[in-house]
């Protein structure tokens, strides 16, 4: 089930061209209920309909037209201007719903007809006469209920203004802020950017406002969200806003027809920035597990001497251990392989953890199970997943505590990156990019450290000096498959198959190598910065 993304509350200050919302609430990982299409106004792109009609339901969808933005809607001669487009689709239906009275929009029968409809479609005009008419009526709270249960909801030009909770209700250069239906919470849309220049205006928005994120959409351009992935299409481009913030200027960046994004990720970038203190921090802490133990496997299949060692750091076979499997793609299998693996080198007691929903992770129940566990293991798969199920909640604490406690954390792959307090590629939409804006702060069980894995095997050395070099202030580890460091107090001790890259900025390379290479049976002091015997 997936829930409603609640309005936020916008501060007003009377007289003020422009307003400082409140921070928003950021998007659930999960995504949006249901899809929105949003046009940036001028020729609606063909593919921008069909997507509305597709998500609709096609034949069998059953569309509501609102044109209550638009000088016309009171025209009664003129209705079939805006049903027209919808109608040569053949849908099941298509029903124009209007209004300029707040009275008559509290009117139960007046909202029937969004009871049973797949679509909303909002047509352009002045933003303002649709919040004039609907915000806070009857209508506005049938809109979220029919988005809730997964119907699509679309609109251009003026409709593309309130699809956000701020709202620009106009201005120039200058933009005039209120309050918009907030399907897309978080976000301030711009429609006709390039085509009215308004870049000054949207860019101006988001440096009062730096915790949201600006889309400029230009006419005859349209992005199509599904979940918490927006795909542009059409003949222009959507622009980017992001304010400036830890140590990163204010950026703009421009997206043609088939770009994607993931809302999520932009979203936490601009919170990133917009935070106190920001990360990544200038001077990191040490290197230090100050309790417990940590096992960190660079995938790629542990040897029964890694898993040996994890079970006894556990406290042996019979200690409650958890595995973290939330890493992995949905549908997940009734068991992993991480549990088998573990029953089968003889551990008794071993519990799966898993959840995509943050109010599940703070439930005291759900991770309850952790107050006597010795062990944790989180699984292969993709670690910004981990980051969207568990950072900041009840069962994120309740992980470190069984390290507090003297415990083990193990993970492979995913589960090694996870582990260090930098998180290289934890973009959502691709695991090539090292330091993915938003994604790149790890569970920091490993302080001080970025922590790579399938490292000699994929051959990603290269990948690693780039981001030693943009963030030198980091100890950069770089785990090879089938191979693990084992982290006590400062010492991490190579166990397994082959060898691990450790990369420290403060050295000269060794010849071709801006890394040394410590091999299996060795050991490296991660404070020091040195192999140790």
């Amino acid at each position: 089930m997936r829930r409603v993304l609640p309005l936020l509350v916008v501060l007003v200050a009377l007289g003020a061209s422009r307003l400082a919302a409140a921070d928003p609430v950021p998007l659930d990982p999960r995504g949006l209920p249901g899809p929105l299409v949003i046009v940036g106004g001028g020729e609606m792109p063909p593919d921008a309909r069909k997507a509305v009609f597709d998500l609709a339901g096609k034949d069998k969808a059953k569309i509501v037209v609102i044109p209550t933005a638009s000088a016309n809607a009171d025209d009664a001669q003129k209705a079939d201007t805006f049903l027209k487009q919808w109608e040569e689709l053949k849908p099941a239906s298509v029903v124009l719903l209007h209004t300029r009275d707040a009275k008559k929009a509290n009117d139960p029968d007046f909202v029937k007809p969004l009871a049973d409809a797949t679509a909303v479609w909002f047509s352009g005009g002045d933003q303002n006469k649709l919040t004039a008419a609907y915000r806070g009526t009857l209508v506005e709270k049938e809109l979220h209920k029919l988005h809730a249960r997964g119907a699509v909801i679309g609109g251009s030009s003026a409709g593309a203004a309130v699809m956000t909770d701020l709202m620009i209700a106009g201005g120039a250069d200058t933009a005039k802020l209120a309050d918009g239906f907030g399907f897309l919470p978080g976000f301030v849309t711009d429609q006709h950017f390039v085509a009215r220049k308004r870049a000054t205006r949207l860019e101006g928005v988001i440096a009062d406002n730096p915790t949201r994120v600006g889309l400029g959409l230009d006419e005859g351009t349209a992005i199509v969200i599904r979940g918490r992935v927006a795909r542009v299409i059409g003949d222009s481009t959507l622009t980017v806003c992001i304010a400036k913030g830890a140590g990163k200027p204010a950026a703009s960046d421009e997206y043609k027809a088939g770009a994607i994004l993931d809302l999520c990720q932009l979203q936490r970038a601009a919170l990133n920035r917009a935070g106190s203190p920001p990360f990544p921090p200038a001077k990191p802490p040490a290197a230090e597990v100050a309790k417990g133990s940590l096992v960190i496997v660079g995938g790629g299949g542990a040897g029964p001497d890694i898993w040996k060692k994890f079970i006894d750091l556990a406290g042996g076979v019979d200690s409650t251990i958890v595995v973290v499997t939330s890493a992995m793609e949905d549908p997940l299998a009734p068991e992993s392989v991480e549990e088998k693996i573990l029953k089968k080198a003889g551990a008794k007691n071993v519990v799966a953890l898993h959840t995509r929903d943050r109010k599940v992770a703070d439930d005291p129940k759900f991770s309850e199970v952790l107050l006597k566990a010795k062990g944790v293991w989180f699984s292969g798969g993709r670690q910004w997943r981990f980051v969207d199920s568990y950072e900041s909640t009840l069962t994120e604490k309740r992980f470190r505590d069984v390290l507090a406690r003297g415990g083990v954390i193990g993970g492979s792959s995913a589960g090694a990156s996870i582990q260090g307090e930098f998180m290289p590629r934890g973009h959502p939409l691709g695991n090539t990019v090292m330091a993915a804006e938003g994604y790149e702060r790890g569970f920091g069980y490993l302080p001080g450290c970025a922590v790579d894995q399938h490292f000699f095997a994929r051959k990603r050395t290269a990948d690693m000096t780039g981001l030693m070099k943009q963030y030198p202030q980091y100890l950069g580890i770089g785990l090879d498959e089938g191979t693990a460091i084992v982290v006590t107090g400062t010492v991490a001790e190579v166990i397994g198959r082959t060898k691990v890259a450790f990369y420290d900025t403060t050295k000269k390379p060794d010849g071709e190598k801006d890394y040394e290479e410590v091999l299996t049976g060795e050991k490296y002091d991660l404070k020091e910065r040195k192999k140790v015997k």
